[in-house]
């Protein structure tokens, strides 16, 4: 031993000199595999002193390969030349080497990675291993020993940039079930020390990991770690960010971006392995039991529908997201309506807007989410110079990506980061027409975040501009539309978006002259530099617009003549043509008003320009005219910006300026250029009501939107009340009045101001009123300021209700209507001034007899819509029904009712079915509501707590109010079923509200027999009352009104019948069309029946259970069900005898003449025996 001990000292060094003999044929690049296997041959396994050679190659072996000095390709060699000599290894040499590489992995000495493959080899090895081996104390043999490695490895630190290597290296290695389990969580755990970017790669090498098995923890471990990631977000987006930096740990994109592709990932492996979808499916059905919120976040949700696209799992898929929707709709009606449980379950997940939520998120293509990425980080990584936010003025949204920049950036390493972006986005510019425009409504953004990188945009905008711009002075037109276009075999596609283009170039010039320039100060180096590009877009512009005046319709290839269809391949390129033609003038419009400082020439130009686009814009809508698709019809998006508008709408209409007179007077002369700067204003604001946002600058400010509303508010009301549609003479002008453009424009912007800016409504009230400019915010009263408008616009509607028939205009007056309901709402219900709107509602509606039906329809509903905030409708509903009666008449022609008039908007052309169907529809909601508190009153009943008289008097309140309503209904429906109403929609309305009374009656009658039975108590004598005005004034008056139903519905089947003998042809159809409308409209009447039926039956159980008799007051009805009707009969037999006739072989046309005097003699039987 002692021998072997001096040997093994006195060849220490001689193993230093070989490791280093090892490293310097590997730096040189030589032949170091040769070097190796000599030293394998020359180290036999069976001789210690060749083990001992061997580990210290080993040992040596793997710290070079992890130094980085190697090249990958000697790398390689070496790590495969070790793995095949690591079999020959005895047991405890392999021991050796795997502590060896525990070491290396707790020391974070990993780099490459690369020597993880001798590692799995090693462990391997190992586990075949039947030598014992040394571990503490005791002994283990190989595949104990290797359990207790992957143990020890699994619970120490690991460095993140090994992570993945690791993960990929366990795949390689044989592991039990436990081992698997230990391996996959220390992976999961390891998801939130890694950058995002790092995750996908991760993931996709746990999935491959996952065949050997833990299936559900893998698929458990990915979704939590990304719905953890989701709550995260949602709670950053509601702390206040730095306005200056925008950090944020979280950046939604970035992170949905990540997301798609784990999702890619797991779908990849899913068409591979098929038992991942089902153990998915199983994990998320078990998971949902236990907790929705947890199994059902959005990415579990996304990650569900991208398996469906195209697997064999899409029905499961379906059904399990059918049934969770369905379960989470229930519970959220139940939290809705609970106090109680919304208490308990504070934090319930609503499946349905998860799946809402993913939908909408659904990852654009790659490019537009590449380029709209880049466009992200050159507005958030600040650079040295850049003027602050406050100067740029401009407001980030909260679903823009944060940069995560920290407080100390370096921002000469921004900048040149930013470059090297610009760098890959102007390559971009040669790409698809959709990635070159999310480039031309971004670069304004990051001009202002980022004011240094103005020259390297501006350029760039300049060198694309270029390439369709004809420098020519007299050549037209100045810009080539040709270029713009792209054939794909048939189909034609728009390239560049020219137009586009051009609005960035004028925003972007004109924030650069107004800001950038202003702070540079003196600095004439960088000033002389950028006025190169400056001169040159000024010197481009004015060109373009000078020619773009001269330019006829035929320079551009499109005249009234062209095709404009979008079904041919021409009629495409000429629609597209027009769109960027009319653009480009909108552009040039915008810019040479803005730099014109109100002169005149600078407005002629404007003026010139319009006319260019006007008459695109005339033939673009004559031919929409002609070919009616939905697409033709579609108003192109104008390019003018919001903030323009404004301005532009200012100056035409309020702007009193001596000096600006005769400019203004230039476009003031057109009346087709104001309609169209209204017109405009109507659409940007469609457009902001829509989508909470316009194109151009500051659309998605929503600040700079609200103040823009309000000036455009202020033009537009001066407008309408200077000057109403009566008085302005619209000439032979096609298209509306202006005024009438106003009145749409405002009712727009009420509209929009109470869904987008109801915060801000008092601003906006204060600001309307210019008689009380000063006033501060918190002395604003939105009802007196709101009151103060409707006052203007209720002159406006009087004034046409009261203008001769020529003049009034439905249309207007229908605004009119609908603006005074939409400011109505700001009115608080318990103020004098909404008593006072109230009142004068009511005296128009008795005091005009409007006959246009929208019109009425629109008073009516106003009417209700006010009245029921004030008391119950029911009083208004009995009189209109009575005015509806003695308009149309009683069901008994010998009936005259009386002509009691109290609502002159009930008239001959109103009363049916307009009106009618208005009452009924109001009258439905006032069942539903008693409905209602029938089922309170039914659980009050059923309550058993201790405060009974409070519950006793809060019962008796509520039955009070329901008999009162119900009691007043049924005067409504008294007047109603004695109203001969025409067939059709009236009369079917009212057979299915008369049902549903008669329910909710039976409902009340049952709640009394409930009543009855838990106390002694007597039914009071109000419902008693109720119950002998439905015998009186209700159930007679309905089966009077079912035999009335028959009787017209006969006259029809009798017109029918005598379709059919005359055999006319081409009136099948017309006899199908209205047996049916028979059979539709006669359907309820069973219904009604039976619901009347039930409730004698139920009046018979609370007669019983009471003691008193109230079926003393019910006239017991007929039986309908085998009643026969003799005439109906006789008709039949005398069809039938008609029809034996005509079989006969010598009928003649007088026998057929015959019959059919037979046949119409029933019918006026029928007719005077009912």
């Amino acid at each position: 031993m002692r021998r072997r001990g001096c040997s093994f000292s006195s060849q220490r060094p001689l193993l230093l000199q070989l490791g280093d003999m090892v490293t310097r044929q590997a730096l040189k690049g030589r032949e170091t595999a040769a070097l190796l296997r000599g030293i394998f041959k020359g180290s036999p396994c069976s001789q210690r002193s060749g083990v001992l050679r061997r580990l210290q190659v080993y040992k040596h072996c793997v710290p070079l390969v992890e130094s980085g000095d190697l090249h990958l390709g000697k790398v390689s060699e070496i790590i495969g030349l070790l793995m095949l000599e690591a079999r020959q290894l005895p047991g405890h040499a392999l021991a050796e080497l795997a502590n060896l590489f525990v070491d290396v992995i707790k020391g974070g000495s990993l780099t490459n990675g690369k020597s993880l493959e001798l590692f799995s080899t090693v462990l391997t090895a190992l586990a075949s291993s039947k030598e014992n081996l040394v571990y503490g104390k005791g002994e283990l043999n190989g595949e104990e020993f290797k359990k207790q490695l992957i143990n020890t490895l699994c619970s120490s630190k690991w460095d993140p940039r090994c992570v993945i290597h690791l993960a990929n290296m366990f795949r390689d290695i044989p592991l039990s079930g436990e081992e698997l389990q230990f391996v996959v969580e220390k992976i999961l755990r390891m998801f939130s020390r890694l950058d995002l970017q790092e995750i996908p790669p991760l993931v996709y090498q746990l999935l491959l990991l996952s065949a050997k098995g833990s299936k559900k923890t893998v698929l458990d471990g990915i979704i939590s770690f990304f719905n953890q990631l989701d709550k995260r977000q949602k709670e950053e987006q509601k702390v206040p960010q730095s306005v200056d930096l925008e950090v944020a740990t979280m950046p939604l994109d970035q992170l949905r971006h990540v997301e798609g592709t784990v999702i890619l990932h797991i779908v990849s492996v899913i068409n591979l392995d098929q038992d991942l979808g089902e153990e998915l499916i199983r994990h998320l059905k078990t998971e949902q039991q236990k907790d929705p919120g947890r199994a059902l976040c959005p990415f579990s949700v996304a990650l569900l529908l991208s398996v469906a696209v195209k697997h064999r799992l899409q029905e499961q898929i379906f059904d399990f997201l059918k049934t969770s929707i369905t379960r989470s709709c229930k519970d959220m009606q139940f939290l809705q309506a609970s106090k109680f449980l919304q208490d308990l379950f504070p934090q319930q997940y609503d499946i349905t807007a998860v799946i809402l939520e993913v939908v909408k998120n659904r990852q654009l293509d790659a490019r537009k989410a590449a380029v709209a990425g880049f466009l992200l980080l050159l507005r958030n990584f600040k650079v040295l110079g850049s003027l602050s936010s406050s100067q740029c003025s401009q407001a980030i949204g909260a679903t823009q990506v944060q940069a995560d920049v920290h407080a100390c950036y370096n921002s000469a390493a921004n900048e040149a980061f930013c470059l090297e972006i610009l760098g890959s986005l102007r390559r971009c510019l040669s790409q698809q027409a959709d990635v070159r425009l999310m480039l031309y409504e971004g670069f304004y953004d990051v001009l202002r975040r980022n004011s240094q990188l103005a020259s390297s945009i501006m350029e760039t905008l300049l060198s694309q501009i270029k390439q369709y711009y004809l420098p020519q002075p007299d050549l037209l037109p100045p810009l080539k539309l040709e270029g713009c276009i792209m054939a794909q075999g048939d189909q034609i596609f728009l390239q560049e978006p020219l137009a586009h283009l051009l609005c960035c170039i004028q925003h972007c010039l004109a924030w650069y002259k107004s800001t950038v320039r202003l702070c540079q100060g003196d600095e004439d180096d960088e000033e002389e530099e950028d006025v190169g590009f400056e001169q040159n877009f000024e010197d481009m512009l004015e060109s373009v617009t000078r020619r773009m005046i001269k330019s006829e319709l035929e320079d551009f290839e499109l005249d009234k003549s062209a095709d404009f269809s979008l079904s041919s391949g021409v009629g495409v390129k000429n629609n597209i043509y027009a769109i960027q033609v009319m653009g480009i003038c909108e552009v040039l419009i915008e810019y040479n008003f803005k730099i014109g400082n109100f002169s005149k020439n600078k407005f002629e130009d404007v003026l010139g320009l319009f006319t260019c686009y006007s008459k695109l814009s005339e033939i673009l809508r004559e031919k929409a005219g002609k070919n009616k698709s939905g697409l033709s019809n579609k108003t192109a998006r104008s390019f003018l910006s919001m903030g323009f508008v404004s301005t532009l709408l200012t100056a035409l209409f309020r702007d009193n300026a001596q000096s600006h007179e005769e400019s203004l007077a230039v476009l003031r002369s057109s009346t087709e250029f104001l309609r169209y700067a209204v017109s405009v204003a109507l659409q940007k604001v469609q457009q902001l009501e829509e989508t909470g946002q316009t194109d151009g600058p500051d659309g998605q400010n929503p600040e700079k939107m609200f103040q823009n509303l309000c000036k455009i508010t202020q033009v537009l009301l001066w407008r309408y009340t200077s000057i109403p549609t009566i008085v302005e003479d619209s000439g032979k002008k096609k298209g509306k009045s202006i005024s009438l453009l106003c009145l749409e424009g405002l009712l727009r912007i009420f509209n929009t101001v109470q869904q987008l800016y109801s915060a801000r409504i008092p601003q906006f009230l204060q600001a309307l009123d210019i008689t009380d400019g000063d006033a501060e915010e918190t002395d604003i009263n939105v009802t007196e300021k709101a009151a103060f408008q409707i006052r203007q616009f209720q002159r406006s509607l009087v004034n046409q209700l009261s203008s001769a028939e020529d003049d009034f205009n439905a249309k207007e007056t229908q605004s009119l209507i609908t603006v005074l309901s939409t400011l109505s709402k700001l009115l608080d219900p318990a103020s004098q001034q909404f008593l006072q709107f109230l009142t004068w509602t009511v005296k128009v509606c008795k005091e005009n007899a409007l006959e246009d039906i929208s019109c009425c329809k629109g008073l009516l509903s106003l009417l209700f819509s006010v009245h029921v905030l004030y008391k119950s409708p029911v009083g208004l509903l009995r009189e209109l029904a009575q005015d509806i009666h003695a308009c149309l008449g009683d069901i008994d022609q010998d009936i005259e009712v009386e002509g009691q008039c109290h609502f002159a908007i009930v008239n001959a052309k109103t009363a049916a079915p307009t009106v009618c169907l208005l009452v009924l529809g109001q009258v439905d909601k006032v069942l539903e509501e008693v409905d209602w508190l029938i089922k309170k009153l039914t659980s009050l009943g059923s309550d058993t707590s201790e405060d009974s008289t409070q519950a006793s008097n809060q019962t008796q309140a509520l039955e009070k109010g329901i008999i009162l309503q119900l009691g007043t209904l049924l005067t409504v429906y008294h007047e109603l079923v004695q109203t001969a109403l025409p067939a059709g929609s009236c009369v079917d309305t009212l057979l299915r509200s008369l049902s549903k009374t008669y329910t909710i009656l039976t409902s009340l009658i049952k709640h009394y027999i409930q009543a009855c039975r838990s106390s002694s108590n007597t039914i009071p004598g109000r419902l008693e009352k109720l119950v002998k005005l439905s015998g009186s004034h209700l159930t007679p008056q309905c089966y009077s009104f079912i035999t009335y139903v028959q009787n017209i519905h006969s006259e029809s089947l009798s017109f029918v019948e005598e379709k059919k003998k005359k055999k006319k042809e081409g009136e099948a159809a017309a006899i199908s069309t209205v047996m049916a409308k028979v059979l539709r409209e006669t359907k309820p009447i069973p219904n009604l029946i039976f619901a009347i039926e039930q409730y004698e039956k139920f009046l018979i159980h609370l007669s019983k259970k009471s003691k008193v008799n109230l079926m003393q007051y019910m006239k017991l009805s007929t039986s309908r069900d085998f009643r026969i009707n003799a005439s109906v009969l006789d008709s039949a037999l005398q069809e039938q005898n008609s029809e034996d006739a005509e079989n006969e072989p010598h009928n003649d046309q007088s026998s057929t003449a015959e019959q059919t005097d037979e046949n119409r003699e029933p019918k006026k039987k029928r007719q005077r025996k009912k």
